[in-house]
């Protein structure tokens, strides 16, 4: 009985060591999948914000948005009558959306600035191969931001620079107004040859249209809206344009 008993014990014990360890998934740190999590919205499981709230996604200044920075800066500059809009779509490039430029611009996403057609017309020394065609390249700032939004994954992403209330107190010119001009008009509007004559790339052009009441009615038309070719302003950037019209457009 007791030689049956140290079998039995000795079988266990080997069955115990041969029997394989269940195998775990290492885990991240923290646990779970990595997520994005700026401001207040969660992310999926790639690092995309996701809105929950029916407000947008928060911005995030590490970031740069290809829907609030990089296309109206591309439509701007490049897609104006002649160019590369859905009419004319010089040498089959068309820049006035994600999809279109993904598809006609090549290696639009890739970071190697020699095989990047985008990046490579942008640093062209030549400026019949420069692109904006026939215009002073575009500041290093902007070149800067465009290499950014490739370096960062070229995603088709976005976010509400008006996340929360709307503030429409002591609007600047420097803070506000220039970059938004910048980013959206200046495109067509500067150079040699502006588009209706209009120069916007200084104060004195700026604050001209903004008083004699062009720029409000431009960009709250129903149909045809500048920026042209560009998605319409949103309810809180008019709010804060208007604002800083009414109080005399100041060089603030």
């Amino acid at each position: 009985m007791q030689q049956y008993a140290l079998l039995t014990f000795i079988a266990v014990i080997f069955l115990s060591l041969s029997t394989p360890a269940c195998k775990h998934e290492p885990s991240l740190p923290g646990g779970g999948d990595p997520t994005d999590t700026i401001g207040n919205n969660p992310g999926d499981t790639i690092g995309n914000p996701v809105d929950t709230t029916g407000l947008g996604v928060v911005c995030d200044p590490d970031t740069t948005y290809f829907q609030n920075q990089i296309l109206p800066l591309l439509i701007s500059n490049c897609s104006e009558p002649g160019c590369h809009n859905e009419i004319d779509h010089q040498e089959g490039v068309i820049i006035t959306s994600y999809q279109s430029l993904l598809a006609t611009v090549e290696n639009v996403t890739l970071n190697n600035w020699d095989e990047n057609k985008l990046m490579k017309v942008l640093l062209d020394d030549d400026p019949l191969e420069r692109m904006p065609y026939n215009k002073p390249p575009l500041p290093q700032a902007q070149i800067n931001l465009i290499a950014a939004w490739i370096q960062q994954g070229a995603k088709n992403n976005g976010c509400n620079e008006n996340y929360g209330a709307c503030d429409t107190i002591n609007v600047g010119y420097s803070a506000f107004v220039r970059p938004l001009v910048q980013a959206r008009c200046q495109g067509c509007h500067s150079g040699s040859v502006p588009q209706g004559g209009i120069d916007l790339s200084g104060y004195a052009g700026t604050k001209a249209i903004a008083n004699n009441g062009k720029m409000l009615a431009v960009i709250t038309r129903t149909t045809n809206w500048m920026p042209k070719g560009g998605a319409k302003l949103d309810d809180c950037t008019v709010k804060k344009l208007k604002a800083w019209i009414n109080a005399g457009a100041p060089e603030n």
